[in-house]
C-alpha cells in the first residue's frame, strides 16, 4: 500500500459565512498536491469536514493514510461519536439530530469504503506545524473561491 500524509483544514470567515477548505497530500516519495474549495455560506466545521472528504476522495487507490486534522469536533466525531450516532439513528445522546449528518455519511461511507487504513492525528493549529500551516493558507485560499 501506498503511504500518504494528509494535512486538512477549514476556514469560515463569520460562523456562519463565507468558507473554505484546504488539504496538503504528501506520497512517500515525495510529491505532493494540494487541494482546496469553498462555499459562500456555511460554518468552520464543515469546512473542517469537507477537506477531510475531498482529500480522501482525491485517493485513487487504497492507501496507508496518516491523515492530521486540527479540528476535534472531525476528530472526535470519526473516532469516538460515529459508532453512537449510527446506533442511534443518526441522534446525539440527547435524540437530537446529529448536525452536518449529510457530510458525517459522506465520511463514514469513504472511510469504511474506501479501503485505507487510517491513522488519525490531532495537530495544534495556528501553532508552526509546517503542514498545518499550508492547509490553513490553502483553507483561507478556498474562502476566497467560495466567495460568489
Amino acid at each position: 500500500m501506498n503511504k500518504v500524509v494528509i494535512y486538512t483544514d477549514g476556514a469560515c470567515k463569520g460562523n456562519p459565512g463565507p468558507g473554505g477548505w484546504g488539504a496538503l497530500l504528501r506520497s512517500e516519495d515525495g510529491s505532493e498536491k494540494e487541494l482546496c474549495g469553498g462555499e459562500p455560506g456555511t460554518t468552520n466545521n464543515r469546512m473542517e469536514m469537507m477537506a477531510v472528504i475531498e482529500a480522501l476522495s482525491a485517493l485513487k487507490r487504497p492507501c496507508q493514510v496518516t491523515l492530521h486534522v486540527d479540528s476535534q469536533y472531525v476528530l472526535k466525531g470519526i473516532t469516538e461519536w460515529l459508532p453512537g450516532w449510527k446506533a442511534k439513528g443518526w441522534r446525539t445522546a440527547a435524540k437530537q439530530p446529529v448536525k452536518n449528518v449529510d457530510l458525517w455519511q459522506r465520511l463514514d461511507a469513504l472511510v469504511a469504503g474506501g479501503g485505507h487504513t487510517i491513522d488519525w492525528r490531532w495537530v495544534r493549529g495556528h501553532n508552526g506545524d509546517p503542514g498545518n500551516e499550508r492547509a490553513d493558507g490553502l483553507a483561507n485560499r478556498g474562502v476566497d473561491l467560495g466567495r460568489f
